[in-house]
C-alpha cells in the first residue's frame, strides 16, 4: 500500500491528524478534570466550610449536644449538597448528614491523619479515595476556634467525585465530538492536500514516461508550491533542450548527407572520368587527381569537425597546458593564414605589443581556437578586404581581436553563432558547411577559463575577441 507516493502522501497528512487530535483531546479533558473542576470544587467546598463556621460559632453548645449538632447539619443539608460532619475539640463524630455515618456517632476520629491536622487549628483540602465511601472524594476539613482561640471544634465537607463526574461526562461527550468533527476535518484537508501535491507530480511521471515513446502533447502547466513549479519548469526545459538536439541531430544528419555527398560525387566522377578517355591524357588525368586530392583533403577536414564535435557532446577535452610566450607563438600561428589571406588578394595586418606576455595555455588547442576564426574571416572577407589580428593587455587579461571587414554578422544572430550546427536565418555569413568551427573555438577557449566577444554589424565586418587570464608566474 505504502509503495505508491500518492499512498505515502497521504499517510503524511493524514497520520499526524489521527495521532495528535486523540491526544490533544485526552490531555484537554484530563487538564480541564484536574486543573480547572477539582480546584473549582474544593474552593466551593472550602466557602461552604468557612460559612458553616461562621454559623456554628453562633451556636456554642452544638459542640456539647449532638442531638442539637444533629438537626443543625440536618437543616444545612437541605440547602448544601456536599456531606457535612461535626466533630468536637476530642475528635468524636457528632452529627452526619450521610445515614451511613450515624452508627459512628460518638467514636473518635483523631487517628486520621486530617482530622489530626484540624485539631491542631490547620484546615486542609484532600482529594483521594475512601476506602468507607468506596469512592473518590474531595475532603475540606476546616477547624472552629473559640473566645480563647483554641479548636473548639471541626467542620468536615466532602463531595463525590463520581457525582461530578456524573455531571462533567455531558462536557466531555461535548469535547469528543467538537474533536471527532475536527478530526474529520482534519482528514479531509490532509487527503486534499496530498492529493493536489500528487496530482502534478503524477502528471510530470506520465509526461516524461510519453516523452521517452515520443508522445509529448505540449509544456506542463505550473501550478502548486514552489517545489512543484520549478520541478515543472525543469522538465519543460528538458523537453526544448530534447527538442533542440532532436533538431540538431536532423540538421546534422542532413549536413553529413550533403558534407560527404558533394566531395564523394565529385570523386566518384573524376574516377569515371579517368577510367575512361581521361586516362590517356596526362594533362587532364593529373588535374583530376589534384581534384580528387582536394576533395580528399575537404573530407579529413570534416571529419576531424566531427571528431572535435564528439569531444564537446562526451565532455573528453583535455589540455596538456604549458608556460606560453604569447607574442612569439602568436607569430609561428599566424603564418600560414598569413599566406592564405594574401593568395585570396585580402590585406594582411597585425599590430602585436613588443612586451612579453605569459599565458599557461595548451599550445596546440588554443591554435586550433585561433586557426578557426582566422578561416572564417579569411573565408568571408572578398578581395580587396583587410583582416587584422592585435593583442593588447587589459586587467590581468590578454585580448587577441580578429578584425575583418566582410560581410559581418546581423545582431539578432551574434548570440546564437557559437551554437553548433546552428544556420543563420539569413545565410550570409554561414551559407555551407558544418559550421563547427566557431563553436570549436568557444569551447576551447572557455577551457581555457577564457571567453570570446563578437561585434559585427551586417555588412561591415566583424570583430572577434579571444580573453585569456595572464598567467601568475612571473615574465
Amino acid at each position: 500500500m505504502l509503495k505508491t507516493l500518492r499512498a505515502r502522501l497521504i499517510l503524511s497528512h493524514l497520520l499526524p491528524v489521527l495521532v495528535i487530535v486523540p491526544v490533544m483531546g485526552i490531555a484537554l479533558i484530563y487538564v480541564l478534570e484536574t486543573a480547572v473542576v477539582l480546584p473549582e470544587l474544593a474552593g466551593e467546598l472550602t466557602g461552604q466550610g468557612q460559612l458553616v463556621a461562621r454559623l456554628v460559632k453562633n451556636r456554642p453548645g452544638l459542640w456539647q449536644n449532638s442531638a442539637q449538632a444533629q438537626a443543625f447539619v440536618n437543616e444545612l443539608s437541605q440547602v448544601l449538597t456536599a456531606r457535612i460532619m461535626l466533630l468536637n475539640a476530642s475528635g468524636q463524630l457528632l452529627a452526619s448528614t450521610d445515614p451511613a455515618d450515624l452508627t459512628q456517632l460518638g467514636e473518635r476520629q483523631d487517628d486520621l491523619p486530617v482530622v489530626i491536622k484540624g485539631l491542631a487549628g490547620e484546615p486542609s483540602i484532600n482529594t483521594g479515595y475512601s476506602p468507607r465511601l468506596d469512592a473518590e472524594i474531595t475532603d475540606v476539613l476546616i477547624p472552629v476556634f473559640g473566645s480563647h482561640q483554641e479548636v473548639v471544634g471541626l467542620i468536615r465537607l466532602s463531595h463525590r467525585l463520581t457525582t461530578v463526574q456524573e455531571q462533567f461526562l455531558q462536557l466531555r461527550y461535548l469535547i469528543l465530538g467538537v474533536l471527532m468533527a475536527g478530526l474529520v476535518l482534519g482528514m479531509l484537508v490532509g487527503l486534499l492536500l496530498a492529493l493536489n501535491m500528487e496530482r502534478p507530480i503524477r502528471r510530470v511521471t506520465l509526461a516524461i514516461y510519453g516523452l521517452s515513446r515520443g508522445d509529448w502533447s505540449g509544456p506542463l502547466y505550473e501550478q502548486g508550491p514552489d517545489e512543484i513549479r520549478l520541478l515543472l519548469r525543469a522538465v519543460n526545459s528538458l523537453v526544448d533542450k530534447l527538442r533542440n538536439l532532436e533538431q540538431a541531430r536532423r540538421q546534422l544528419l542532413a549536413n553529413l548527407v550533403h558534407e560527404l555527398g558533394r566531395p564523394l560525387g565529385a570523386v566518384h566522377s573524376a574516377i569515371e572520368a579517368l577510367m575512361g578517355r581521361a586516362g590517356t591524357d596526362g594533362t587532364l588525368r593529373q588535374e583530376l587527381l589534384g581534384g580528387i586530392e582536394q576533395e580528399i583533403e575537404r573530407l579529413k577536414r570534416l571529419l576531424e569537425d566531427l571528431a572535435r564535435l564528439h569531444e564537446q557532446v562526451l565532455g573528453t577535452l583535455e589540455l596538456d597546458r604549458q608556460p606560453v610566450e604569447l607574442i612569439s607563438w602568436l607569430d609561428q600561428v599566424l603564418v600560414p593564414w598569413r599566406e592564405a589571406a594574401r593568395s585570396k588578394g585580402v590585406t594582411w595586418r597585425t599590430e602585436l605589443p613588443a612586451e612579453p606576455m605569459l599565458l599557461e595555455v595548451d599550445p596546440d588547442r588554443l591554435g586550433q581556437a585561433v586557426g578557426n576564426l582566422l578561416s572564417n574571416a579569411i573565408k568571408y572577407t572578398a578581395e580587396p578586404g583587410t583582416v587584422t589580428v592585435k593583442a593588447n593587455r587589459e586587467d590581468g587579461m590578454v585580448g587577441i581581436r580578429i578584425i575583418d571587414t566582410g560581410r559581418g554578422i546581423p545582431l539578432t544572430e551574434q548570440e546564437l553563432i557559437f551554437t553548433p550546427l546552428y544556420r543563420g536565418q539569413t545565410g550570409i555569413r554561414f551559407p555551407q558547411g558544418m559550421r563547427l568551427g566557431l563553436s570549436i573555438a568557444h569551447d576551447l577557449v572557455v577551457a581555457h577559463n577564457g571567453w570570446i566577444e563578437v561585434a559585427s554589424e551586417a555588412g561591415k565586418g566583424s570583430t572577434f575577441t579571444i580573453w585569456l587570464p595572464l598567467s601568475s608566474r612571473p615574465d
